[in-house]
């Protein structure tokens, strides 16, 4: 079974801030700067930028006396199904701000129950999404979004689910045989984003970083027409930098 890789920078910064929030939670009249510091064990240069995060999403808010509460999205989620709306909707929010920043259609994907889910898109007129003329879940072997999710999984996961999803060839450029994709997944750096140049469709290029957390796989993946193709890898940059506020909304 093959090991999972390393927690990455933006899995650590989503720790670190988990951490914070639980101390601000303790605290329900508010915490100082100091306090937080003392209870979670974090540098004071990381925790300022960390706190400044946090307001900036709304986690967190500063009260009068400059210590720190929870910001109300916190406050207002609840349990069950009105807790699942808010986050929806703080994700969606999220995403379509990422859409605009990058100039692309913007997917949150999951692997759930063996098969890979588009959960959430935000797209528009000038950010179409990609047209999904084979089944995203028989296409994780072409895809960015379904690489990126087969390399969170183990070696007898990504098997299972390429026993019942075959390797077809979708353009001329999918890889088909099982053992060099697999090798492709292995040998991929985990901080560098996946790629999909018109492997699951001609004229699309898309990019894919994972979100895990825990046991679950997730991923933040964007897509463009190939025309724009020269602005994939930044675009890619900046959907890696944003991984870390997305997976903190996943993780709460």
């Amino acid at each position: 079974m093959a090991l999972r890789p390393e927690p990455t920078a933006p899995f650590l910064a989503v720790q670190h801030a988990l951490r914070v929030l639980e101390t601000v939670s303790a605290y329900g009249s508010g915490v100082t700067e100091d306090t937080i510091a003392r209870r979670t064990g974090l540098p004071t240069p990381h925790l300022g930028s960390l706190l400044l995060t946090l307001r900036r999403e709304g986690y967190v808010e500063q009260v009068a006396d400059g210590a720190y509460v929870l910001g109300s999205p916190l406050l207002m989620m609840g349990s069950g199904a009105a807790r699942c709306r808010s986050m929806e909707s703080r994700l969606q929010t999220m995403l379509s701000q990422l859409r605009d920043s990058v100039g692309a259609a913007v997917y949150l994907s999951r692997y759930v129950d063996g098969e890979v889910a588009i959960t959430q898109v935000a797209d528009g007129p000038l950010t179409p999404a990609v047209n999904e003329w084979v089944d995203f879940r028989s296409a994780a072997h072409a895809s960015a979004v379904g690489k990126c999710l087969l390399a969170q999984l183990d070696h007898d996961d990504r098997r299972d689910h390429i026993s019942r999803h075959k390797t077809a060839r979708l353009t001329s450029r999918t890889i088909t045989d099982e053992k060099v994709l697999f090798s492709r997944l292995d040998s991929h750096p985990s901080t560098v984003p996946v790629l999909d140049l018109q492997e699951y469709a001609v004229g699309t290029v898309c990019a894919a970083v994972p979100m895990t957390a825990g046991s679950s796989a997730a991923c933040l993946a964007l897509s463009l027409p190939v025309e724009d193709a020269h602005r994939l890898r930044a675009a890619a940059e900046t959907l890696n930098r944003r991984v870390a506020p997305l997976l903190l909304s996943l993780a709460l």
